[in-house]
Parts: C-alpha cells; sequence; structure tokens
C-alpha cells in the first residue's frame, strides 16, 4: 500500500484531526506515524482510495510520501 502524508487545515481542532483520523481508518487507511511540529500524519491507503480524502473538510492537502534527498 502507498503511504500518503495527510495535513489538517491549520484552524482544525484537535476534535477535528481525531475525527479526520477516524474517516481514515473507515476508508480502510492505516495510520503509521503522528507528526507533533503539524496538524497531520502518515497514511497507508489502498490504491485508489486516498482521493476521496482529500474532499474531508479539516484536511488542507494529501501528498504521496515520498523519500527526501539532500544535495
Amino acid at each position: 500500500m502507498p503511504t500518503y502524508i495527510v495535513t489538517c487545515k491549520d484552524e482544525a481542532s484537535d476534535d477535528d484531526v481525531k475525527a479526520c483520523k477516524q474517516h481514515v481508518r473507515e476508508l480502510g487507511g492505516k495510520i503509521e506515524h503522528e507528526y507533533n511540529l503539524i496538524k497531520g500524519f502518515s497514511v497507508a491507503f489502498p490504491d485508489g482510495t486516498v482521493t476521496t480524502l482529500e474532499t474531508h473538510p479539516h484536511v488542507k492537502a494529501v501528498e504521496e510520501d515520498k523519500p527526501m534527498h539532500t544535495m
């Protein structure tokens, strides 16, 4: 399953973020990591399912989790 970084909107409350995580689980996603510096988390999703998450009212962005490289 590919993994994605989900960033919640800045104005999302803790309860909003929890609701978003619950929505992810209901769609078949698995929370892989929760971030502390941003309102977000990484999630493993079955192929083709993640696009429905972008319409959640508390989600700011969904992007594929890829390795980072320094130059």
